[in-house]
């Protein structure tokens, strides 16, 4: 049971990259390339139109987590407390960004809005890189401090970051150069996820320039893939350990190796919803790929004091888990038919579509 929970958290949350992460990756676009009115007032429809939905699927999966894993749960929204406040201000200012923007035609008014949309879609993709990185990484569970725990096992605190930067510290922040590092594939990969939804739901009149842009973001994601590989295993010289004992994980690095090389031919694919599939292939395989290499732990431990937090450890009751089941699966059906209805919806072009008027 756990472990279907595990993978149904991990389903949701890859959904919500997908979906929002079109929505952070257009913003990306719209701060950099948009400079005529008419792009920036479409760029803004197609996230404006489908933010919200998009959203559902994070607070399902938040209350997944807190309904299956009520430790780790508990662990993360203590620990992260000051990454999560600021992520949770940068959604609402992204929001706002896209809802407020269209509400009156003053320029100064719009560009204020447009800053506000672009920005936050930035730093939330980085701030959601930077947590994937820290769970990778690893906390120092329990505050131990020299060989003494001043906390339970479970609990942890993380500043912004320490005096050293470093993610080999005893005591490292939620910012290191290592959790940055995965900070820049977020946004990278999102911009470029971005860029193929822009350019499959709009008319923009930069789309052709979007592409040659794809091309040269995915060799900064070639590039950072293979950074990042090198220093994961400086910072965790067991990273790729369950690849080797358990080869079949390895199907989730082939996805990710599926669509980055498939957008080195961007400009040549015809049809835009396949380029945008390729781009979800390197979310997909980009996040099964890191909790396949820790599972079944979900948080390490980086002292040797305290276990791990697993799938195991941390989980509710078996007849929690069970009864959880029947409403888990209703509200999994209903979040389909919403996300099908809504896209049916909004099918095709939205370029001509009312938004924020």
């Amino acid at each position: 049971m756990e472990i279907f929970w595990y993978s149904a958290v991990g389903l949701v949350l890859t959904i919500f990259f997908i979906l929002d992460g079109y929505d952070f990756g257009a913003g990306i676009i719209h701060l950099f390339f948009a400079k005529k009115e008419k792009d920036k007032e479409v760029i803004t429809k197609s996230a404006g139109l489908f933010w919200d939905s998009n959203e559902v699927w994070l607070v399902a999966a938040g209350g997944m987590l807190f309904m299956a894993f009520p430790t780790f749960y508990a662990s993360v929204f203590s620990g992260f407390y000051l990454p999560l406040i600021i992520v949770l201000w940068l959604i609402v200012f992204r929001a706002i960004g896209l809802e407020f923007r269209g509400q009156f035609k003053f320029q100064m008014w719009k560009d204020i809005w447009d800053k506000s949309f672009g920005v936050s879609s930035l730093l939330l993709a980085l701030f959601f890189g930077i947590a994937l990185g820290n769970i990778v990484r690893g906390v120092n569970l329990g505050s131990v401090e020299n060989g003494v725990s001043a906390h339970e096992g479970h609990y942890f605190f993380l500043p912004l970051w320490n005096s050293s930067f470093s993610p080999l510290s005893d005591h490292p922040g939620v910012i290191d150069w290592f959790t940055i590092i995965i900070g820049l594939i977020a946004v990278v990969t999102l911009a470029i996820h971005g860029a193929n939804w822009i350019i499959l739901k709009t008319n923009s009149s930069i789309n052709n320039k979007l592409k040659g842009v794809i091309f040269k973001l995915n060799i900064v994601l070639a590039a950072l893939t293979i950074i990042s590989l090198i220093v994961w295993q400086w910072v965790n010289p067991n990273a790729l350990d369950n690849f080797i004992h358990k080869p079949y994980l390895l199907v989730f690095p082939i996805i990710y190796l599926a669509g980055l090389i498939g957008l080195f031919f961007r400009k040549k694919i015809k049809k835009d919803a396949h380029a945008f599939m390729l781009s979800t292939l390197i979310i997909m395989g980009g996040i099964s790929s890191s909790l396949a290499s820790i599972f079944p732990v979900i948080l390490p431990s980086i002292n040797d004091v305290h276990e791990h937090l697993t799938i195991y450890n941390t989980s509710a009751s078996e007849y929690g888990l069970s009864v959880a089941l029947i409403w888990g699966i209703i509200g999994f059906i209903l979040l389909v038919i919403y996300a099908i209805v809504q896209k049916r919806l909004l099918g095709g072009k939205i370029d001509d579509m009312d938004y924020g008027h």
